[in-house]
């Protein structure tokens, strides 16, 4: 089993940043890959950002290129997900997840979900 606690969120303005974070515990080879999701008021989760544990391959959506940075820090089992230049379209839940081998982008595919934090981005 594992376990995925979020933590970070908050309201920023335009432009601003923040960072999330995602403790992780549990058995590590189910935590093969993690990824960040989100998901606004009537919308459906989507993908973030996604890193390996191990090789540290990343991979992003377009609309966060540029502006979002994943990374994960194996000695404290937590990821990090720094946003930078917010906008209000990114507001939304965000949560953290994991799954046993590669990155993927289909939220289905992850079996391990954390709570979720709101980011709020005012414009």
């Amino acid at each position: 089993q594992v376990q995925l606690v979020e933590s970070g969120g908050g309201l920023v303005q335009t432009g601003g940043s923040l960072r999330l974070s995602c403790a992780s515990s549990g058995r590590a080879s189910s935590r093969g890959a993690m990824g960040w999701f989100r998901q606004a008021p009537g919308q459906e989760r989507e993908f973030v950002a996604g890193i390996s544990w191990g090789g540290g391959n990343t991979d992003y959506t377009e609309s966060v290129k540029g502006r979002f940075t994943i990374s994960a820090d194996n000695a404290k089992n937590t990821e990090y997900l720094q946003m930078n230049s917010l906008k209000p379209e990114d507001t939304a839940v965000y949560y953290c997840a994991a799954r046993r081998s590669i990155v993927v982008r289909n939220p289905g595919q992850y079996e391990y979900w954390g709570q979720g934090t709101q980011v709020t981005v005012s414009s």
